[in-house]
């Protein structure tokens, strides 16, 4: 992974994140609007050049980067996968331990509905730390503004006929403020619900 370019985007920290980032390298853009779709959007603008890949990831250490290697190998190996997900619901390791009983069971109804909705079949369809293949994503204008912004990108990779694959990985907790609340599930399960009546407008509409 030494010729990755790094791209962090900035929601207008108070900490030494950009400090750090541009000391090691990194590239710094900072968001106008506020929300985790709106700073990937922002990134995907900014990029504009052509890559093979597309690594994301959340900037609170809950997700190792080590797995990323691994993620990229399995695109590698099957040119019908469009994305890996990294999947912190698995054997190995209790996401459960990592999280508090209500946020478990928040994902766990928001992965049945998006498999009922969206027919998307995932057992961690909201995971931040995921790898998919740039050509899918460059021309990608994400509507979402806040954490929907994954459900909206499983729904895309669905459409664009390419498969997903999930690989188990660690959770670790959080450092800081856990951002996610009850109202951002309801803000992701109106995404699932919109992303299915979109297309089937569409679908309505063109025959």
């Amino acid at each position: 992974m030494e010729d990755a370019y790094i791209l962090i985007a900035d929601g207008r920290s108070t900490d030494r994140t950009v400090e750090i980032a541009k000391n090691l390298g990194a590239d710094v853009i900072f968001q106008d609007g506020k929300g985790k779709g709106d700073a990937i959007r922002k990134g995907i603008k900014h990029l504009g050049a052509d890559f093979k890949y597309f690594v994301l990831t959340d900037a609170d250490f809950t997700y190792p980067a080590e797995y990323i290697p691994k993620m990229i190998r399995v695109l590698e190996s099957d040119p019908g996968i469009g994305m890996v997900i990294g999947n912190r619901f698995n054997d190995e390791f209790s996401f459960r331990h990592a999280s508090n009983n209500a946020f478990y069971t928040g994902n766990r109804f928001l992965a049945f509905a998006q498999h009922i909705v969206n027919g998307i079949k995932l057992a961690d369809p909201l995971s931040g730390l995921r790898v998919a293949r740039w050509n899918i994503l460059k021309y990608w204008s994400p509507k979402s503004e806040g954490f929907d912004i994954e459900a909206e990108m499983n729904y895309l990779i669905e459409r664009s006929k390419y498969r997903m694959v999930e690989i188990p990985i660690e959770y670790r907790p959080r450092l800081g403020e856990k951002k996610l609340k009850f109202k951002h599930g309801l803000t992701i399960l109106k995404r699932i619900v919109s992303e299915s009546v979109a297309e089937h407008s569409y679908s309505a509409f063109y025959g």
